[in-house]
């Protein structure tokens, strides 16, 4: 059995910090490399620099251990590491809808650079299908070990606000790789993983990169695809919501992902249908996911709709109107407002006029940074105070929790929008006020 390896992370963003924190508290010596010195102190001094459930205690018990220590170097995690997971960030690029690989190309070469032994370096970052092929010529040809290092691809599937268990029981893992030998230091390096009985398909690099992307495409087509029969809906008076219901009876079709609103947001899915549909194009098969666009522009008029949804509940001018806004956060349990519709919601209203007042559990900080011209509330009742109207925008819990009548006691009309079809419109229409929602009568 081979020797229990010693794991570097390059990257301690959402994905590295998760995967360094999880693998110490499994048992590995785990290093987390940054370039950012502030972000490697903070872990380092117990601090996790983002929201996610069950993270912090964990980081705690790992920084216990002694297994798990942070620093700037790449030659330090070159010197200690066997297996090096790359997890840095794809963003989409500023002036295309590509993938963004900077990072992934400085990182990989710097690493590379000290890279003197055998060694696996393994790319869990979301990238366009080819780049694997390209990265283990560009690791042959800088590091002094040459040969000796192989490149393998192991794409990462985290949930936001589920990221700790995805991590220690995913429900598959992806290998790819080119030796018999990379897959023996991924066994070893999943060794307790594996050993809960979780499938793992090995497979070529082009299938492993090409895998997560598939994945995001057909789960943002479900989400599409019911918020277009919510257009249909509000067309003929039909109901999405019964609609849905009746439709996930289905098990060829399911109920997860078929919950129609304001669609869907975060780093992952949108980038990356963008930049998989760019890359089918430079392949030259690019009307096979020609569809994509489709589902992109579904999910970005179900922000728009959420907006005249407010407007005509103000009577056709939102101008002068005081709106709350709940959610800030692209989903629940998360302090990620990357491309989050729930604040471009909100700062379409400010922009048309309105005075905007935003509430979030988790994602005030980073909302007020983006979008300082909103107003902000210190709670959900603070927020909704003399409002005109009160949109929900991010499916917490404790906004499900509401209590319309408490709530209709602090408002200025009773009016709510709720663009995730998250509340009971029989018990807020019970309590006196106007509900509304995409795709419902």
């Amino acid at each position: 059995m081979t020797k229990t390896p010693r794991l570097t992370v390059i990257g301690t963003g959402y994905l590295g910090a998760t995967h360094a924190i999880c693998m110490a508290v499994m048992g590995y010596e785990v290093i987390g490399v940054d370039v950012d010195p502030v972000k490697v102190a903070k872990l380092a001094s117990g601090e996790v620099p983002f929201f996610e459930p069950g993270l912090p205690e964990l980081l705690a018990k790992a920084l216990e251990t002694g297994r798990l220590r942070f620093t700037t170097s790449l030659a330090e995690a070159a010197a200690f590491g066997d297996v090096h997971f790359i997890c840095v960030g794809t963003p989409q690029r500023k002036d295309s809808p590509a993938a963004d690989l900077t990072y992934v190309d400085s990182s990989v070469t710097e690493l590379a650079r000290h890279l003197t032994r055998r060694a696996l370096v393994v790319g869990k970052s979301t990238v366009p299908v080819g780049t694997a092929g390209r990265l283990a010529q560009l690791i042959r040809d800088v590091a002094p070990a040459g040969d000796q290092v192989e490149l393998a691809w192991n794409p990462e599937f985290l949930r936001e606000g589920f990221a700790v268990d995805d991590t220690m029981k995913p429900d598959r893992m992806v290998f790819g790789v080119t030796s018999s030998w990379a897959e023996e230091m991924l066994r070893a390096a999943f060794r307790p993983v594996l050993a809960q009985g979780v499938p793992v398909k090995v497979t070529d690099l082009q299938t492993a990169e090409l895998v997560k992307v598939a994945a995001n495409s057909f789960l943002a087509t479900k989400i599409s695809y019911i918020n277009a029969m919510a257009e249909i809906c509000e067309a003929t008076g039909a109901d999405v919501h019964d609609l849905a219901e009746a439709l996930a009876y289905d098990e060829r079709i399911g109920g997860k992902f078929l919950r129609p609103g304001l669609g869907f947001g975060g780093g992952c899915l949108p980038k990356d249908i963008r930049a998989f549909t760019h890359r089918a194009e430079e392949l030259g098969v690019g009307q096979a996911v020609g569809f994509l666009r489709e589902i992109d522009g579904i999910n970005t008029r179900r922000r728009a709709r959420t907006v005249d949804l407010v407007v005509e509940l103000c009577d056709g001018d939102v101008s002068g109107k005081r709106v709350a806004a709940l959610g800030a956060a692209f989903k629940p349990n998360s302090d990620d407002i990357r491309d989050a519709p729930a604040l471009d919601v909100a700062a379409t209203l400010a922009r048309m006029g309105a005075d905007v007042i935003v509430y979030d559990p988790a994602a005030m900080d980073n909302a007020k940074k983006q979008h300082p011209e909103l107003g902000y509330g210190v709670n959900a009742l603070d927020a909704a105070r003399d409002a005109d109207v009160v949109v929900l925008l991010t499916e917490w819990t404790e906004f499900r929790e509401i209590d319309p009548a408490t709530m209709g006691a602090v408002v200025g009309r009773r009016k709510l929008v709720d663009g995730r079809h998250a509340l009971d419109p029989v018990q807020w229409r019970a309590a006196g006020w106007e509900y509304r929602a995409l795709g419902r009568p």
